[in-house]
This record gives structure tokens, C-alpha cells and sequence, in this order.
């Protein structure tokens, strides 16, 4: 409570700095923008800028009119800057008059000549320029300490908002991509870019919308909208080299003799060739390739947002999901969970070439973590009746993961209207964990006391050898007809997984009445090898027809092999083999999709709808060994996919938009295969061969609106699925040793339906923003116990709000607080209902001192509460950091950081499933301290470069 008092007490004092301004007088001002002719000026942009430091105080648009209008304004000197596109901002000095009210009549703008370019160029230097939906903005107006990253610039920035995880969201909705001088820099994660470069190579910020790939590629436009956050680079850090080293070291602190930390990286780039370096270690739970180091060795081309292959109804990737979990070839971003206790090594190089006509991208990447992990983990079940099983687990883990990573992608522009695209990425990697475990269980019938049942000591020493590659050839055709385009694609993947586990456990069951069910000892060795190829090819044909009417056309074709062997002997009989165990499967997929949609597009009303028929066929073989007779599994799944659109940009930058699709699940490989697994043998898994597809029916509908002049934004989305033939896995409990078996089948009736509220507003322009949100989720979900259905519902409420003061340069304060309140009702149990409560609240206060000292401080403090199991975590998180800019060029850091001043680190989390809830906690580091010198190398200056240098 001291902790959430001390947050209060924070929230309130800045608050209270904020609000004080004592000025002796108040003025309004106001105006009228207008052309030579006197002709209103609507939609202008209109800024109040500091006489002092040019900063922007106040913001706002002139109405229909022209006329804008600034209240309540403190007096002093200030500067009037008025900005429309294709005429010479209006600058004016303002001094106080002593008037209540000061009306500067009308202000005439001279359009721009070709005479008057060089004065525009001079005086375009706008903190803040609306162009229609986009928004720039000059870095420089905005001021942060030296050091700071995108991500901190950007939390200056009036309309965009920044959590304390660097989620972005822009006018209200969420940021889904970055970009650096209009390329994809980065890749896909907003935050790979925003929380690494450092904000002083920015010049502007650009806020848009931009079209979505297909639509780029297409020249149709679908209505669909991806907000899009561009960063212009300063011209001496576009050709010149710049990077950062950070070293640091700290007592020793649990368990470890030293705490450390090193990171560096070096880029060097020019108008074609970009290099780009990584190097880092620590044992501070920065975990291999985290978001902030990955981003800083990808370059500029290695990644395109064209670069979905898949066509139809933006990538059928989307519509359809083959059931399985392969490895994933993108790059697994593993840092920042600060789950147990991790050794880490990562490095990485990248090269790009450049030009109007060829791009390169290539990189080699490696990263190891050691991960320790300790975990105590209370999980309940609940049976038909009143039946309530207990089980408290205790484990200690160990494990290594080593990955080598190699891409390559080459864009060739063979004319003005043909594209071709080579894209290449390949993974070797190596993995071993060993895991001890101790379970106990216990039973409670009617509320009595819990009795034990179940005593299991497990343990697994485990390795794998994983190789991944996946290559793709993509041709793009735009004909000179506008709108008329073509496109095909050719993809290989193949992946193997040879893994080995050495298990062995010792299980007794205290309520079996068979003397050979007492007591269960496995010592067994299981290996598994699996190679998996993919063929894949989509076309693609777009045709525009009457003027307002667009057709398009696709066909997707995918083939694959995959191949399985898994052995599972017992160690203590000679390497019998085990066949209920143990099972050999070869399994080809082919599936055949053609589609057509049509498009309607005028004024800012889109409408699309299209059908597509696909076919799945499964041609399996299996036996327990491969020099057994193979057994047949045939299916064939045929399926009529819908898809509906429709998007409406409507004046005053209001936008409706609503859809319906349907989703395909296949069956995994593993879910039809008839084999057990027992890896915990008090948890057996099977696979069902009957299985059907699964069907998602979803719809959305949702409104967006934001004021550009007074920066008022709302969010709202609703949205819901209904699944057909779910695939749930039911469970059935052994009433001897209630060891629990779990197999796969369908359903039909869950159901899934939810709502998004975002409301945000400034206090005070430029001064401070209150954003509230507020989400609601409701699911039905279904699964069999015991062959009874049980029917669960969850009912999730969460209510969040965030205050961003920055009213001096010198301080800045974020708060939020997420309050969430989940209430699961269970059909086989009532008595086991219960209410979960997951509460945050956050706040970081950053204060510049005198003699160029920095103090950094977070505050949070997490609340985990289930009074139905007696579960009751609360957990404050203190950090804190002092540091000093040293040298006159301010290119050097010196840092003491404090982590977990309090010493409370531990990671909980609770949650509630179909028949069930888990709860978990997980001891992670806590206090520890380090203390970094950081240089910082920057661009090469102009002057050297004219120097000749």
C-alpha cells in the first residue's frame, strides 16, 4: 500500500505542476485566415509558439470560415504561425495588450512562386503541419533529454500515445508499422524501430494513413486503412556512420558473483550500401535477439510489406490454418519476459545494396540464452458433480538454445511494369533442457477435505536439432491499364526436427485397489524424427471494369509431405520397444483453392464481396514401426468460403468499417494420429482420426473518429465468432489413479464475442492528455468430462486509463492503471465459480536536474487475486536510474540503475480455462544494480564531409 501511495502522491504532484499556472492575466486570441482575395482558408493548421524557444504551446485548425480562436492564454510573448498547403506561412509576433479579448482580424496568405520558394523553404520549419489525414511533425519543437530513443520523442508528440510496453497508438488507433524515410527499416514490429533509435538522428515524424500491400500491388484501393508512423532521418546520419556501446557491471546478486551487461552496435550507411553490426552478452534476463538489439542490425530492405505470397482475400493464410505448430521461420523475439534466471550471447551482421532498380537485403544472426527456471505451479480441475482435483507442482528447469539464422531477399525491377522478388530464409538451431519435477494430488469430493491421490517424480533430459528453410520466387505484372495487374508466386519450405527424451518417473497412486496400479515406474527413451517439404503456388488477376467496379480473381495450390518416426523403448527391457507408444506416419496435404471477388469504390465507400470454394485432401499412412503393414487415413474436406467488406471515409475524419469471413482449421497431424503420449504421465494425450475441419464465422464492425484540431479521438470495435465443428479436447479421468487422457473431437456452439472503447483527449495542448479504454469479452466455451458436456462461460471487464503530463521540458510523468475482473461460471460445477481479479498500475517520472544529471524512476505495482482459491499476490516494482551527459558534443553516458529496489520480482500469473484454473509463480531476479558508461557515436557532420573527410 505505501507503494500505491507513493504512485498516488506522484500523480497528484505532477498534476498539481501542471496545473499551476499563476499568470496574473488571460487573454483570448483569436483571427481569421485568409487568402490575397480574402477568401477563407479552411482546415489551416494554426500554431502558438513560445517567443522564448519557438516550443509549441497551443494548437488548432481554422473552421469553414477560416476562423480559429485561442482561449484562456497566459500573457506573455508569443509567435503566431499559420501553415496551408500551397501558400507561405504567416508568422506574427504576439505581445500582451492588456485586452481581454485580442482579434487579429483577417490574416492574408500570399500563395507560393517559384520566386518565393527559397523564402518558404526558410520559414516552413512548423513545429506541427495537417495536411488532410496526415500529420507531421518537426522533431526539434519537441524537446527530450539527450540520449532518448523514438520512443520517448514520440510520447511528446500531441496525438500519439506511447504504453509503458512501446505500443503504439496514433489519433486512436493502434500503429501498425514504421517506417525511415519511407522504407520498411525494421520489419513488422513497430517497436524493433521506435525503442532503439535514438531520437536525435529524427528531423520529422509522419502520421498517416497508408493503403494495405495487395492494395499497393492491385492499384485498388479496399478501403482498409494501416495507421503508419514515418521517420525522416537528419542527412548526416543517412550517410554517415553512427552506433552505440554500453558497458556495465554490478555486485553480486542472486547467486550470481557478478552482474553484467554489454551491448554495441555500428551502423554505416549511404545513398546504396548499408552495413549494419550486433554484438551483446549479460546475465541480466536480456534474453538472445531482444526487440531493441534485433531491430538495430536489420536493414532498410530486409524486410517489404509486399511480401506476402499468398493471394486472395488479403493472403489465405488468414482463412485457413493447417492445425500445426512448426517452427516459425520469422525471428523469435524472446527478451523482456523476465521469466527465472538467463545467461545470454547474441551477434549479428547485416548488408544491403540499394538502387531505383535492385535491392539486396542479407544477414547472419546467432543467439544463445541459458535459462534457468524454478516455478511452482496449483492447478484445479473440475469433474462432473462436486469432484475437485488439486495438484501442486514444483519443478526445476535447465535449458540451452542455441539459433543461427541466415536471410537473403533480392528485388530486381526488370522495367516500369514487371517486378521480380527472391526471397530466402534458412535456421539451424540446438536445444536441451533437463527438468525435474515433483506433482502431488490431491481429491475433494463435496467440499471435504482434500485428500492425496497422487505422488509423480519426473525426470526429462531432452535435445533437438532443428533446420528450417523456406524460399520463394514472386513475379508482379502491372499492365499500363490502371487498376489492371497480375501476380504469381512459387514457395519451397522444408523443415526437420530430430529430438530426443530421456524420461523417467516414478508414480504412486495411493487410492488404487490393484496392487499393480500402486506404483508406476517408466524409464524410457523416446526419439523423434520429422521432415516436413512444402510446395506452394498463387495466382493472381485484378481487372477494373465500368468506373467505379473492380473484379478480381485468385487461385492458391499447396502440397505437403510430412514424414514421422517416433520410437519410444524401455530402458529397463533390453530397449523393448513400446508400440502403444511408439508410431511411424507419413501424411501428404493438398489443397486447392480458387476464388473471385468484386469491388465497389466511390467517394470513400468501399464495398467488396467475394466467394472462394477450397478443397483439403489428407492421404495418411501409419503403423508403429515402418516395418509394419501401414494403415490409411483418407479425408477430403470441401468447403464454400465467404467474404464481406465494407469501409466508409466519411467527412471531419470519421471512418465506419464492418466484415464478415469465414475461417478454416484443418485437423493437426498429430491430433489424427490414434497414438498416446505420455511426456507427464499423469497427462496422456491421443489423437482422434475422425476429426472434421473447424469453421470461424467472424464479424466486426467499427468507428473511428479524431478531431485534428482539437486532437480528440475515439475508437470503437465490436466483434464476434461462432465456431462449427470446434476442436476442443476432452478429457477422461482414470476413477483408479486419475491419471487424466485427453483426445481431440468437435463441437458446435462456442461462441466468442467482445468489444474495444477508446476515448482520448488533452487536458491541456501540448501540456497534458487523458486517454481512457475499456474492453469487454464474453466467450462460451464447450469440452466433454467424463463424456458430460461441460459449458463454460468467461465474462472479462477491463477498464484502463492513462495520464501523460509533460509540461516542462525538464519533467515528465506517465501514469496508468488497468483494472481487470474476470468472472468463469462452470456447468458441471457451480460450486467452483469464481471471480479473478489481474489489476496494474504503472507510473514513470523522468526529471532532468541540475548539471546535466537525469533521474529516471518506475513504479509497478501488480495485484493477482482469486478469493476462491485463496490467492492474493501483490507485487510493487521499483526502478530507479541516475544519469549524467558528460562532455561538451554530450556523446557519452554514465548510468547507476537500480532494478527491483524492494526486492519483491517474482513472476505470477493466473488464469481460467474450459474445466480448470492455473496459478503461477516463478522466481525471476530481483535487486540488483549495475552501473554503464554508454558512447554514443553519431552521424558524420556536414562540414567534415565538404571538408573532404
Amino acid at each position: 500500500m505505501k507503494n500505491l501511495f507513493l504512485l498516488v502522491v506522484l500523480c497528484l504532484f505532477s498534476a498539481a505542476l501542471c496545473a499551476q499556472n499563476p499568470p496574473l492575466t488571460r487573454f483570448t486570441l483569436q483571427g481569421r485566415a485568409v487568402d490575397t482575395a480574402s477568401a477563407p482558408l479552411a482546415s489551416s493548421t494554426v500554431m502558438l509558439l513560445s517567443a522564448k524557444d519557438s516550443s509549441l504551446v497551443n494548437f488548432t485548425r481554422t473552421n469553414d470560415t477560416g476562423t480559429f480562436s485561442f482561449k484562456n492564454i497566459k500573457a506573455g510573448n508569443y509567435v503566431l504561425k499559420i501553415s496551408f498547403v500551397g501558400f507561405i506561412p504567416y508568422n506574427q509576433v504576439i505581445k500582451p495588450t492588456g485586452d481581454a479579448v485580442v482579434d487579429l482580424g483577417e490574416l492574408k496568405m500570399k500563395p507560393i512562386t517559384r520566386e518565393l520558394m527559397e523564402v518558404v523553404v526558410r520559414t516552413a520549419k512548423a513545429p506541427l503541419t495537417i495536411k488532410g489525414d496526415t500529420i507531421e511533425y518537426n522533431a526539434s519543437s519537441f524537446k527530450v533529454p539527450p540520449g532518448s530513443t523514438v520512443e520517448d520523442l514520440l510520447r511528446k508528440l500531441p496525438g500519439v500515445q506511447v504504453d509503458q510496453d512501446g505500443n503504439i497508438r496514433a489519433q486512436g488507433q493502434e500503429v501498425k508499422k514504421v517506417t525511415v524515410d519511407g522504407k520498411s527499416f525494421f520489419g513488422d514490429d513497430p517497436k524493433l524501430a521506435t525503442k532503439n533509435i535514438q531520437a536525435e538522428a529524427i528531423t520529422k515524424v509522419q502520421v498517416f494513413n497508408d493503403k494495405t500491400e495487395q492494395a499497393k500491388l492491385t492499384g485498388i484501393d479496399d478501403g482498409k486503412k494501416e495507421k503508419t508512423v514515418n521517420l525522416e532521418l537528419k542527412e548526416e546520419f543517412k550517410k554517415g556512420g553512427f552506433g552505440k556501446v554500453t558497458a556495465g557491471a554490478g555486485p553480486a546478486s542472486n547467486n550470481v558473483s557478478t552482474r553484467y551487461e554489454g551491448k554495441g552496435s555500428y551502423n554505416k550507411f549511404n545513398s546504396k550500401r548499408q552495413f549494419s553490426a550486433l554484438l551483446l552478452g549479460n546475465n541480466s534476463n536480456q534474453q538472445g535477439l531482444s526487440f531493441n538489439d534485433y531491430q538495430d542490425f536489420r536493414g532498410s530492405n530486409s524486410f517489404n510489406w509486399n511480401d506476402n505470397a499468398d493471394f486472395g482475400f488479403s493472403g489465405y493464410t488468414q482463412y485457413i490454418s493447417f492445425g500445426d505448430d512448426n517452427e516459425s521461420l520469422t525471428i523469435p523475439i524472446s527478451g523482456g519476459n523476465g521469466r527465472g534466471f538467463s545467461r545470454n550471447m547474441a551477434g549479428g551482421l547485416n548488408y544491403n545494396y540499394d538502387t531505383k532498380t535492385t535491392k539486396l537485403s542479407t544477414s547472419y544472426y546467432f543467439n544463445q540464452t541459458r535459462l534457468q527456471l524454478d516455478a511452482l505451479r496449483n492447478n484445479k480441475r473440475y469433474l462432473p458433480g462436486s469432484t475437485v482435483l488439486s495438484t501442486t507442482d514444483t519443478s526445476n528447469q535447465a535449458n540451452l538454445n542455441t539459433n543461427h539464422r541466415v536471410s537473403l531477399r533480392f528485388e530486381k525491377q526488370l522495367d516500369s511494369l514487371q517486378t521480380l522478388i527472391v526471397i530466402s530464409n534458412g535456421r539451424f538451431g540446438f536445444s536441451s533442457s533437463d527438468l525435474q519435477s515433483t506433482q502431488r494430488v490431491f481429491q475433494n469430493v463435496a467440499a471435504t477435505n482434500e485428500v492425496p491421490t497422487t505422488l509423480s517424480r519426473t525426470l526429462n533430459n531432452s535435445s533437438a536439432n532443428q533446420f528450417n528453410m523456406a524460399n520463394t520466387l514472386l513475379y508482379r505484372l502491372k499492365f499500363k491499364k490502371k487498376g489492371r495487374s497480375f501476380g504469381a508466386s512459387a514457395t519451397y519450405q522444408i523443415n526437420k526436427n530430430d529430438g530426443d527424451l530421456l524420461l523417467k518417473a516414478r508414480n504412486e497412486f495411493f487410492q488404487a485397489t490393484n496392487v499393480n496400479d500402486m506404483l508406476r515406474v517408466l524409464n524410457q527413451d523416446q526419439g523423434t524424427n520429422s521432415l516436413s517439404n512444402q510446395y506452394k503456388a498463387n495466382l493472381l488477376y485484378a481487372e477494373p471494369f465500368a468506373k467505379k467496379f473492380f473484379w478480381e480473381t485468385f487461385y492458391n495450390f499447396n502440397l505437403r509431405y510430412d514424414e514421422v518416426d517416433r520410437d519410444v523403448a524401455n530402458l529397463d527391457d533390453s530397449r523393448r520397444q513400446i508400440d502403444s507408444l511408439s508410431l511411424y506416419y507419413k501424411n501428404n496435404y493438398l489443397f486447392n483453392r480458387l476464388g473471385s471477388s468484386i469491388r465497389y469504390s466511390f467517394k470513400g465507400l468501399n464495398i467488396s464481396a467475394g466467394l472462394a470454394g477450397q478443397q483439403f485432401q489428407l492421404d495418411g499412412k501409419f503403423a508403429r514401426d515402418q516395418t509394419q503393414p501401414l494403415q490409411s487415413i483418407r479425408r477430403t474436406y470441401t468447403t464454400v468460403i465467404p467474404n464481406i467488406g465494407l469501409n466508409y471515409s466519411m467527412k471531419n475524419n470519421r471512418s465506419l468499417g464492418a466484415g464478415y469471413n469465414v475461417g478454416v482449421q484443418i485437423p493437426s497431424s498429430r491430433d489424427l494420429q490414434p497414438v498416446s503420449t505420455n511426456t507427464n504421465p499423469l497427462y496422456i494425450t491421443q489423437g482422434n482420426p475422425d476429426l472434421l475441419p473447424q469453421l470461424n464465422h467472424n464479424i466486426n464492425l467499427s468507428f473511428n473518429y479524431f478531431n485534428p484540431g482539437s486532437f480528440i479521438t475515439f475508437w470503437s470495435n465490436i466483434y464476434g465468432t461462432y465456431y462449427v465443428n470446434q476442436i476442443v479436447y476432452s478429457q477422461t479421468y482414470d476413477p483408479q489413479t486419475l491419471i487424466q487422457t485427453t483426445m481431440p473431437e468437435n463441437l458446435t456452439g462456442g461462441r466468442n464475442l467482445g468489444t474495444y472503447l477508446y476515448f482520448g483527449f488533452p487536458l491541456k495542448k501540448t501540456k497534458a492528455t487523458l486517454n481512457l479504454n475499456t474492453q469487454l469479452n464474453f466467450g462460451h466455451n464447450l469440452t466433454r468430462i467424463n463424456k458430460i458436456l461441460n459449458e463454460t462461460n468467461n465474462e472479462n471487464y477491463t477498464v484502463g486509463a492513462r495520464l501523460e503530463l509533460t509540461p516542462k521540458d525538464w519533467f515528465t510523468f506517465y501514469g496508468n492503471a488497468n483494472v481487470s475482473v474476470g468472472n468463469t461460471r462452470y456447468s458441471i460445477n457451480t460450486t467452483q465459480n469464481q471471480t479473478i481479479y489481474n489489476n496494474s498500475f504503472r507510473g514513470d517520472l523522468n526529471l532532468k536536474l541540475p548539471g546535466s544529471i537525469y533521474l529516471n524512476t518506475s513504479l509497478n505495482y501488480s495485484v493477482y487475486k482469486n478469493e476462491k482459491l485463496g490467492f492474493n499476490q501483490q507485487i510493487p516494482i521499483l526502478n530507479s536510474s541516475l544519469y549524467h551527459i558528460l562532455g561538451k558534443a554530450k556523446k557519452a553516458e554514465i548510468r547507476l540503475s537500480a532494478y527491483d529496489l524492494l526486492n519483491r520480482n517474482v513472476v505470477v500469473s493466473q488464469y481460467a480455462g474450459q474445466n480448470y484454473t492455473n496459478t503461477e509463480r516463478i522466481q525471476s531476479l530481483a535487486r540488483y544494480f549495475l552501473l554503464s558508461f554508454t558512447y554514443n557515436m553519431r552521424g558524420v557532420q556536414d562540414k567534415m564531409r565538404r571538408d573532404g573527410y
